[in-house]
């Protein structure tokens, strides 16, 4: 069961928190995140799993920043939220992804328990200028069924910012 966006509107302060919310950016059965002004992007041309890799901030200035195809941008929502009971997905929207803007490559699905802001994964199929504040993704809410350990603890977890990759955590420390 998806949640309508007035059941989401409903379970604010409760199981769901949207951080501003406005009630403009509700839609039948889901919430227009958007995207914050900065982005980061990664300084290497190889990239290694098992150690952390450098990366650069950007800004994105009011006049837009025009995103080059074949290069990873994490970008984050402006948006701070937090979810109990509930499996938070996040999805592009429609009028994004008709521009070629892909906003997650592979993590729009979230753990029951998740509070923190949401990285974005940008990527684009040819030039485009994006620019802060624009609503970018839409974020929707699953029932889950039967017992559940609540997400708390994980890496991700309480983030402040834009996340780069941290799986090199989950391989062995050398001795």
């Amino acid at each position: 069961m998806i949640l309508s966006g007035l059941e989401i509107q409903a379970k604010l302060g409760r199981e769901i928190h949207i951080e501003p919310f406005d009630r403009a950016q509700l839609n039948p059965n889901s919430y227009n995140l958007r995207l914050h002004q900065d982005l980061l992007v990664y300084n290497e041309d190889v990239l290694d799993m098992k150690k952390p890799n450098k990366t650069a901030a950007l800004r994105i200035p009011p006049e837009g920043l025009v995103l080059a195809p074949g290069r990873l941008y994490l970008g984050r929502t402006l948006e701070y939220t937090e979810t109990d009971r509930y499996v938070p997905m996040l999805e592009g929207r429609s009028s994004i992804g008709r521009l070629g803007l892909f906003i997650h490559v592979t993590a729009g699905f979230g753990d029951v328990g998740f509070k923190g802001f949401w990285t974005l994964e940008i990527h684009c199929i040819q030039p485009i200028r994006i620019y802060a504040g624009v609503e970018i993704c839409q974020i929707y809410y699953h029932a889950i069924e039967g017992e559940y350990e609540q997400y708390s603890g994980g890496k991700y977890q309480d983030n402040q910012g834009i996340q780069p990759s941290l799986l090199y955590q989950d391989f062995p420390k050398p001795d």
